[in-house]
């Protein structure tokens, strides 16, 4: 990677994240090119080799890692794995040149929060670091509303019972892990999830080739056609994860 641009008009506002950066990357013109426009821009920036990372991730202070998936001495994706069996602090992945969209779409689903191909422009990396950390905060910030669980097609999830109720007034038994997995689609309507999403919300991301989400979607998705009766509520986007297809709204 050796076209690392920065825009020379472009003077951002002032960012106040709450750790610092770790820049992990093996290039040591590359890893200072970027640690040094971090700085110039109000940022707090380290940069790390990937030997580096689990001492780093042991302080509570990272706000974000940005995470070259070249490295030499390890795969990105390798790694990238690594750090998340350690750490949910949110990651950028890049790589010099295009993709066919394949490391991508893994390296999206196996938790980095973003990922850039192409010569790294170091304008943009800050950008859409900004957009991260202003999502997260909003998450911690934003007023959750009480439910007592959803409506969807007729049936409605309850959560004191963590009973799903069918539009005839049937019980419907769920285990445990497919509750999990309903409450998770139920409160991402329309929005495609990740593999890895559900197998983080079911708790059975221990291992990250575990198809065993497509056995728990399999098993829901017959229990909702059966009781529901409104056709194909879960729906499937080839490679990347599953969506609920249904109007949502909280029960109460």
């Amino acid at each position: 990677m050796n076209n690392v641009s920065a825009a020379q008009d472009f003077t951002p506002a002032r960012a106040s994240p709450v750790g610092r950066v770790l820049v992990v990357e093996e290039n040591p013109k590359i890893r200072n090119a970027i640690v040094a426009y971090l700085t110039d821009h109000q940022w707090s920036a380290i940069g790390a080799d990937q030997r580096d990372i689990p001492r780093h991730l042991q302080s509570r202070q990272l706000s974000l890692v940005t995470l070259n998936a070249r490295l030499k001495m390890a795969d990105g994706l390798d790694v990238l794995r690594q750090i998340r069996t350690r750490s949910q602090v949110p990651l950028i992945m890049y790589k010099d040149g295009q993709d066919d969209g394949v490391e991508r779409v893994v390296g999206l689903e196996l938790g980095a929060d973003d990922f850039m191909s192409g010569a790294l422009n170091l304008h943009e990396l800050l950008a859409r670091a900004r957009a991260i950390l202003r999502r997260q905060e909003l998450g911690r910030t934003a007023p959750q509303p009480t439910r007592g669980g959803y409506r969807f097609a007729g049936c409605e999830l309850r959560h004191a019972t963590r009973d799903l109720v069918s539009p005839a007034g049937a019980a419907v038994a769920l285990t445990r892990s497919e509750y999990s997995l309903l409450c998770a689609l139920l409160g991402a309507p329309g929005r495609t999830l990740t593999r890895l999403h559900l197998m983080r919300a079911t708790r059975t991301h221990e291992d990250i080739s575990d198809r065993s989400i497509d056995v728990q979607i399999l098993r829901l998705r017959r229990k909702l056609d059966k009781h529901a009766g409104a056709g194909k509520l879960i729906t499937t986007d080839r490679s990347f994860g599953y969506r609920f297809a249904a109007e949502v709204e909280p029960l109460y």
